[in-house]
């Protein structure tokens, strides 16, 4: 793949009110040099570096907190992450995690802008020696 084009996920939060065919629609009304495919969580986009950068400070502005971005390591249709020549995708589960996490990250942002601090955390400790003396006697048949 050529270092000046870079593929995207664009990641719609599931507490936003987008879809990913509005979003998509937008991308291609924006007449950025960047191809872009709907997809179940968001959207992928790909061309040069610099209109994909372009192109996702534009997508933010539709819902800052809930529009999210990571590098996509294979090209559009690249043969080995399709799904037509390998069933399910691997990766996925993954995936899909980080997207129902989204609404996380969402409340942190949303704290942030509203100033206040996120709370201390508290420092951890190991645990006592006869505490776990007794959690293995506790746990042993």
């Amino acid at each position: 793949m050529n270092n000046d084009v870079e593929t995207r996920l664009i990641l719609i939060a599931p507490s936003s009110d987008l879809t990913p065919d509005r979003v998509a629609r937008f991308v291609h009304n924006l007449g950025f040099l960047v191809s872009v495919k709907e997809t179940c969580y968001g959207v992928v986009i790909e061309g040069p570096k610099e209109e994909v950068w372009h192109t996702l400070t534009e997508v933010r502005k539709l819902d800052p907190n809930r529009i999210f971005s990571k590098i996509r390591a294979f090209p559009m249709g690249d043969i080995r992450r399709c799904r037509a020549h390998h069933g399910s995708r691997p990766g996925f589960a993954q995936l899909e995690k980080e997207w129902k996490d989204l609404c996380l990250v969402e409340k942190g942002l949303v704290c942030l802008e509203k100033g206040e601090k996120p709370p201390e955390l508290k420092k951890r400790t190991k645990m006592p020696v006869s505490d776990l003396k007794k959690f293995i006697e506790e746990e042993s048949p």
